[in-house]
């Protein structure tokens, strides 16, 4: 599908038992930091995934739980020496599940989990439990690399990396560990890291940027599924959003984007109307940020809430000719392309408020909404002469056929365009707008036809 890294799941030993809400198959049950978990494989397996993705051009980013260690059993019966360093009660906050999620103290300083299985929380004010993370992450990191180098990303270019190294970190429950931890925890991994901060509220979210590199955009999230859920979501809440967190957060260019993950339900079990399935997973890939796809989202899995939505990928038999996969593939070729052509559509440039210094290599190219009716919103992407234009619609697969005269693309007149998914061509009228055919509710994606030379996009 064009994809440039995977992110998997924490590799750390789990919680060995079975109970009545079903196995740490997920990986964020954790009792042992400092072990391989045996049902993925190997340490020397994990090294192998590595070069294996290096060879190929791709990234390696690992999840990593920092908050908290798995038990099973009672909250106030936990047995403290099954966890592997954190072996005695000490390291730990006294017993309590949170109440209160408008309380920070409460969410930093209580539980997560249950009477079943519990998830005891570390207290990470305390300074031999972050020089325990610290020195684990670095090593972390450094084990899986061959040249035993860290990578600080967030000083660096991105084609500036280490060929065999473990590239990003996505850090589970941010938000229930006091902000001072993480930026000794971001410097001592050397990699890209991005954390989620389960809240859609930008003035919530948005400060963990201040000392996290990234954090997942939980505020586009919430909008993004309602614009495309139905026939009748919101489009201007989609666009002000856009511009919300472009203002508010430190770099909406270092941000998760998604519209599904294993935390939420699948798009699809919210609507089975495949043309707004594909109008959200365009969106997904071609606003700012690091776009992500969440494995299954490709084959239209529709499961529902936790532990619904966590379906096997070979369930599918990897199929590469569902639409979705097509769509998503072609997404991302002009992704990559524009990326080709010019390196601005992205930055390449991490965020580091720590790093007084720091000079971005390249101009910025952030995502612009330029236009937005009930029903559409249009966003141009990239610097000007290599600029990507997504027009979308909740119409859905029902939707009428019409042609809107779009102006705000910054193509000149007389430009003749590529619409890279139907492969059609459309030429800017003299008063520089550009005619975009629309039917059956699909998005549509333009880029200057004279530049996809080079790619096998519509060639």
């Amino acid at each position: 599908m064009g994809f440039t890294a995977i992110w998997i799941t924490p590799v750390t030993g789990q919680l060995p038992q079975n109970t009545s809400e079903g196995t740490a198959y997920h990986g964020y049950w954790q009792q042992d930091i400092y072990s391989v978990n045996s049902n993925y494989g190997t340490a020397d397996d994990l090294k192998a995934l590595a070069s294996a993705l290096h060879d190929r051009g791709m990234y390696l980013m690992l999840d990593v739980v920092v908050n908290h260690m798995g038990y099973a059993g009672a909250g106030n019966a936990v047995d403290y020496s099954v966890f592997k360093p954190f072996n005695s009660q000490t390291y730990f906050h006294p017993f309590c599940f949170i109440s209160n999620y408008d309380n920070q103290t409460n969410v930093e300083d209580c539980w997560l989990g249950d009477n079943v299985v519990p998830l005891p929380d570390l207290n990470t004010t305390k300074s031999n439990v972050r020089k325990i993370w610290y020195d684990w992450v670095g090593s972390l990191v450094s084990n899986y690399s061959s040249k035993n180098a860290l990578s600080y990303l967030h000083k660096r270019s991105i084609d500036q990396l280490p060929i065999d190294t473990v590239d990003g970190l996505r850090i589970d429950t941010v938000k229930h560990v006091q902000k001072d931890f993480w930026p000794g925890f971001n410097d001592a991994a050397g990699v890209y890291c991005i954390g989620e901060v389960f809240d859609g509220d930008t003035a919530y979210t948005c400060p963990y940027q201040e000392v996290l590199d990234g954090v997942l955009n939980y505020p586009l999230y919430y909008p993004l599924l309602k614009a495309f859920q139905s026939t009748t979501g919101s489009m201007s809440d989609l666009y002000n959003m856009i511009n919300t967190v472009k203002s508010q957060c430190a770099d909406s260019t270092l941000l998760g984007t998604f519209v599904e993950n294993h935390d939420t339900p699948r798009f699809a079990s919210y609507t089975h109307d495949m043309a707004l399935a594909k109008n959200a997973a365009a969106f997904t890939i071609l606003s700012d940020g690091i776009p992500i796809i969440y494995a299954g989202q490709e084959q239209h899995y529709s499961g529902g809430a936790d532990p619904a939505n966590r379906e096997a990928v070979w369930l599918s038999g990897y199929s590469n000719t569902s639409e979705l996969y097509k769509l998503i593939a072609r997404t991302n070729a002009i992704r990559n392309h524009a990326i080709s052509k010019n390196p601005a559509y992205v930055t390449y440039k991490v965020h580091c408020s720590r790093c007084q210094t720091l000079k971005p290599k390249l101009t910025q190219s952030k995502n612009n909404p330029i236009y937005q009716d009930p029903s559409t919103i249009a966003m141009r992407k990239g610097p000007d002469g290599a600029q990507v234009v997504s027009v979308l619609s909740n119409l859905g697969a029902s939707g009428r056929s019409y042609t809107l005269s779009l102006s705000g693309t910054g193509y000149a007149a007389g430009q003749q365009l590529t619409e890279v998914y139907s492969c059609a061509t459309v030429t800017v009228d003299s008063a520089g707008k550009a005619p975009i055919p629309m039917a059956n509710g699909l998005p549509r994606v333009f880029y200057p036809t004279a530049m996809l030379n080079g790619s096998t996009i519509c060639t």
